[in-house]
């Protein structure tokens, strides 16, 4: 059971950047392509998913967030309209 953990361990974290990879929008990822990032996460076991969890990753900005619905009383364009 000793040896076989950090195997595991190193496989399920490989599988979820590669998964998150995947998912990334293409052009927020950072530093290299993500074409790149999988080869990457793949040939260096462990050291590529580390890699990209640290540096790889789309920032997060908080211009992005979408903002949440507005009561129509809140709107200012509908209470212009009205």
């Amino acid at each position: 059971m000793g040896r076989v953990l950090p195997v595991v361990i190193v496989v399920m974290l490989m599988i979820y950047a590669v998964v998150e990879v995947a998912q990334a929008d293409p052009l927020r990822v950072r530093l290299m392509p993500r074409w790149l990032w999988v080869v990457a996460i793949i040939l260096l076991p462990g050291f590529g998913a580390i890699a990209w969890l640290l540096v790889g990753r789309p920032t997060k900005t908080p211009g992005n967030r979408p903002r949440p619905p507005r009561a129509p009383d809140d709107d200012p364009d509908f209470l212009r309209n009205l």
